[in-house]
């Protein structure tokens, strides 16, 4: 036999009752009309079968069963409090931790700051960082493995939501050594696509970019193929050859002279950095916290 569940704001009423001495005082507490609080009464009687109020002139008292079902309603009620209890505890430790994917330009010269910046305004903050190219950070907003991405590719997919964090700009790179160091001239961009270039892997925001800003022109193949902004930087630095890169990535190196930036005629490599996330449409939580650090904090840089 099928039994339906008592609810539990008529259990609060019947504690009510047997606390301030009547149905209406119990209503007031629990903000409730009066006539809505006897309907829902006698609605538990009919279900319990069991007369649980004796009604009178001067109002409703409990009876011996009402009062001996009130003792199990306080139980009932105490433990609904402590699964409230629970699942806010629950939402505070799922607030006070933060997971983040970010792309490997992203994360290795402009996260540390932002998460340094929100970890001063959130110390008790539990913050996880997974680096990864642009096609993973959007696989894993995807499949909710992080709460917020942060990548510098040109597009973002169907059914993410993103905004512009700041601005990148890609610049060729050579030793000083190289040819292209003594040109008068900027490079026209047929003669960058014929070089065999040292780049970033495929699925990579730098990548794309370039593939991208090239897309109409015949291209040579790659030099080296590499996995990281620090990887490739190394190799330029090395003699291997040229490459197009993040200026955030050798902002140090052309200061310091050991790199130089030969600029390429009419060729567009600024970009967006964005963050992205699923639903909601509005962040909430750590998550917008850092993102509104992000846009707030300076990204814009150039060599």
């Amino acid at each position: 036999m099928s039994r339906s569940w008592p609810d539990l704001a008529v259990l609060a009423l019947l504690v009510g009752v047997d606390d301030l001495g009547s149905l209406g005082a119990a209503a007031r507490r629990e903000c409730m009309a009066q006539p809505n609080a006897s309907r829902a009464v006698r609605r538990l009687e009919g279900e319990l079968g069991v007369t649980l109020l004796r009604r009178g002139a001067r109002g409703s008292v409990l009876t011996p069963q009402g009062t001996v079902l009130v003792h199990w309603a306080r139980e009932v009620l105490a433990d609904a409090g402590r699964l409230l209890d629970a699942a806010e505890a629950l939402r505070g430790a799922r607030r006070d931790e933060l997971a983040v994917s970010a792309s490997m330009t992203v994360a290795e010269h402009l996260v540390p700051a932002w998460l340094g910046e929100l970890r001063r305004h959130r110390p008790g903050l539990r913050i996880h960082l997974l680096v990864h190219n642009s096609t993973t950070v959007f696989e894993q907003v995807e499949t909710g493995a992080c709460d917020v991405g942060f990548v510098e590719s040109p597009s973002v997919p169907r059914g993410l939501h993103s905004c512009t964090v700041g601005q990148d700009r890609l610049v060729v790179v050579v030793t000083p050594a190289h040819p292209w160091a003594r040109r008068r001239r900027p490079l026209r961009p047929d003669e960058l696509a014929a070089t065999p270039l040292v780049v970033r892997e495929s699925g990579s925001g730098t990548r794309t970019t370039l593939d991208d800003a090239l897309r109409d022109l015949p291209r040579a193949e790659p030099l080296l193929e590499l996995a990281s902004g620090a990887a490739v930087r190394a190799s330029v630095l090395a003699g291997v050859g040229p490459a197009v890169v993040s200026v955030l990535a050798v902002r140090e190196q052309v200061a310091a002279g050991t790199l130089r930036v030969v600029e390429v005629e009419g060729l567009a490599l600024t970009r967006r950095l964005r963050a992205v996330w699923r639903e909601p449409r509005r962040l909430t939580g750590p998550a917008a916290e850092l993102v509104a650090t992000a846009r707030r904090l300076d990204t814009s840089v150039s060599p």
